[in-house]
């Protein structure tokens, strides 16, 4: 078992419409390490630190635009093992919040929408067994998906985590 998480500690999620190119740091994104990968999602959290009313319109979807060339996660931002004796894996799946290629949310494929007020407020979805979101390979629309948020409401500071397993 390779059971991860991809954290990031403090983000201010900026807000796009679906097809829409990302905005570096603006996102969360997790994508498969090769062409044959599996990678099942089992929780995604987040908890507002926003210091007034912010209504945050969060979704995960699969993304229909791929990024290309990842920036390697920055201060606050992690990709590690739950169990310190995970062996490496032969394909390292992808955590980024950057790249030069940005991703685009897919308009079709959209997979929770979870809102929340960030002053304060908190999500956890925890997936019921064989319910967990699944990503298969690296190419769109089925090997990425993304943490990010809709237009409609004003984003507010966060913290974030994705609890994940490749297989």
């Amino acid at each position: 078992m390779a059971k991860r998480s991809f954290k990031k500690s403090s983000w201010t999620p900026t807000a796009v419409a679906d097809t829409t190119a990302f905005t570096d740091g603006g996102y969360m994104g997790l994508m498969g390490g090769s062409t044959t990968q599996r990678i099942n999602v089992g929780e995604v959290y987040m908890g507002g630190v926003a210091t007034s009313s912010a209504p945050s319109l969060m979704v995960v979807s699969r993304d229909s635009t791929v990024q290309a060339t990842p920036t390697a996660l920055s201060t606050g931002e992690s990709d590690a093992a739950l169990d310190p004796a995970t062996a490496a894996l032969a394909a390292a799946p992808v955590s980024f919040t950057a790249s030069t290629t940005k991703p685009q949310r897919s308009a079709t494929l959209g997979l929770l929408t979870l809102p929340f007020n960030a002053f304060g407020g908190v999500v956890r979805w925890v997936a019921a067994p064989g319910y967990e979101l699944s990503l298969l390979g690296n190419t769109a629309s089925l090997g990425e998906i993304s943490l990010s948020a809709y237009t409609g409401g004003t984003p507010g500071l966060m913290g974030a985590h994705v609890l994940y397993e490749p297989l």
